[in-house]
């Protein structure tokens, strides 16, 4: 069982899972997701997937409108 007050250790960035998606790619875009949060904190596995979600969704927003 996990304790409460356990921090979460950030973790390497992890390769893409969407198909042309580069690394680079998706760290700019939590860089800017995670300003706040860097460079007192590292990014956790949740925080480089949801990054990750967030460009998808972005990219596929910004391809309707056009």
């Amino acid at each position: 069982m996990k304790k409460k007050n356990q921090k979460k250790q950030g973790v390497e960035q992890p390769q893409p899972f969407t198909p042309g998606l580069t690394i680079a790619m998706v760290r700019q875009h939590a860089f800017e997701l995670f300003r706040d949060k860097l460079p007192q904190h590292p990014l956790t596995l949740d925080d480089w997937v949801m990054a990750e979600k967030d460009l998808v969704t972005s990219m596929e927003t910004d391809e309707v409108q056009t």
